[in-house]
C-alpha cells in the first residue's frame, strides 16, 4: 500500500468512500480518545446529501492507491482545514505531508493569508510538522462525549 499513491481532487463519485476513509480512521487509528468518545465522533460512515454537501463545498483532496481511497483533506473557502483523515494501514508513509502539500499550494495560489483547523489530539503533530502553531486548546462536545484539541493556524508568507 502508498507504493502508488496519487494526490488529486475528489468529485462527488468520491464522496461515499470519504466517508468510510473518515469513520475508518476515526475508529481504528491510532488515538488517546476512548472507544466511547471514538463511536460518539463517527457512529457510522458517513454518507448521503448532507454528507455530500458538507463535501461538495469545499476543495478536497484524495490520496488513493489503485483506485483505493487511503485518505482526504478539505479545505473551506476561507482557509480552514475542516477534515484531515488517513486510515491506519496507510498511516506514518507521508500521505499527511503529499495531501497538505496540494492543499497549501492550492491556497498560496488563492492568496490566503492565513491557514486554520481544529485538531484531534492524533492530528496535533502531523500539522505541526507542516508548520502550524497551536493557539489555544479546547474542549468540545460530540455524542455526549467531551474531546480535547487544538484550534492551530499557519501563516502564510506571500
Amino acid at each position: 500500500m502508498a507504493a502508488h499513491v496519487q494526490i488529486r481532487r475528489a468529485n462527488p463519485r468520491d464522496f461515499d468512500a470519504l466517508g468510510a476513509v473518515f469513520h475508518a480512521a476515526v475508529r481504528g487509528g491510532a488515538t488517546a480518545y476512548t472507544q466511547a468518545q471514538r463511536a460518539a465522533w463517527s457512529p457510522a460512515p458517513r454518507a448521503g446529501e448532507a454528507w455530500a454537501a458538507h463535501l461538495g463545498a469545499q476543495a478536497v483532496w484524495l490520496a488513493e492507491d489503485a483506485g483505493e481511497a487511503l485518505g482526504f483533506m478539505t479545505l473551506t473557502p476561507e482557509g480552514y482545514v475542516d477534515l484531515a483523515y488517513i486510515i491506519a494501514p496507510a498511516q506514518g508513509r507521508g500521505l499527511f505531508r503529499q495531501l497538505y502539500t496540494a492543499l497549501e499550494d492550492e491556497a498560496r495560489g488563492a492568496r490566503f493569508a492565513r491557514l486554520w483547523t481544529d485538531a484531534s489530539l492524533h492530528a496535533k503533530a502531523p500539522f505541526e510538522a507542516v508548520g502550524f502553531v497551536v493557539t489555544r486548546p479546547e474542549t468540545v462536545t460530540r455524542g455526549g462525549e467531551t474531546f480535547k484539541r487544538f484550534r492551530m493556524e499557519k501563516i502564510l508568507d506571500a
